[in-house]
């Protein structure tokens, strides 16, 4: 039984429309708001508010959240230390139509310039007007205040294209190997 409602919660939350009621939610200690981490080395860090939304990862490092058929975008942990302190954000407009893999912005730092791709087919929505003024919340808060753009999900299949939490931490970890 407590594996049906688990892959039943699964397919919600691809589809943004719910999530395991907050008591099957088991959130470590030691995780601490936004970026931080409650794995060894490079961790996701992980947050209540997301965890009914699980990030989806692309690889080149953006996540996305879907709730209620509207995923939120931004960049992982490890893609903000690879960054350094990051000074400029170029995001799209709202109303901007996106495909799967687009270039929808980037993110200049004082290391290097990267560019965003999109993880899904959608429409912009929102930005995140805050990063005009404050674009260090990417690194002080990537999972929750840095966030970069919403989206509709047009395609919710696509989500299962992306890596879970879990693959995506073998990915970095592949990656520093």
């Amino acid at each position: 039984m407590a594996v049906a409602a688990a892959a039943a919660w699964r397919g919600l939350w691809r589809v943004g429309l719910g999530g395991p009621p907050r008591a099957f939610l088991a959130v470590s200690p030691l995780a601490r708001p936004g970026c931080g981490s409650a794995l060894a080395g490079r961790g996701l860090g992980t947050s209540p508010a997301l965890l009914l939304a699980a990030r989806r990862f692309t690889d080149k490092h953006e996540w996305i959240a879907v709730e209620n058929s509207i995923g939120t975008v931004g960049i992982s942990n490890f893609a903000q230390e690879a960054l350094g302190d990051v000074v400029y954000c170029s995001l799209p407009e709202i109303g901007t139509k996106l495909n799967k893999q687009d270039e929808f912005g980037a993110l200049e730092s004082v290391k290097a310039a990267s560019e965003l791709y999109s993880p899904l087919t959608g429409e912009v929505t929102e930005i995140n007007t805050a990063l005009a003024d404050n674009p260090g919340l990417v690194n002080k808060s990537c999972y929750q205040d840095g966030w970069l753009i919403k989206v509709t999900v047009d395609n919710p299949s696509e989500l299962d294209e992306l890596m879970s939490e879990d693959a995506y931490e073998k990915y970095i970890k592949s990656m520093e190997d």
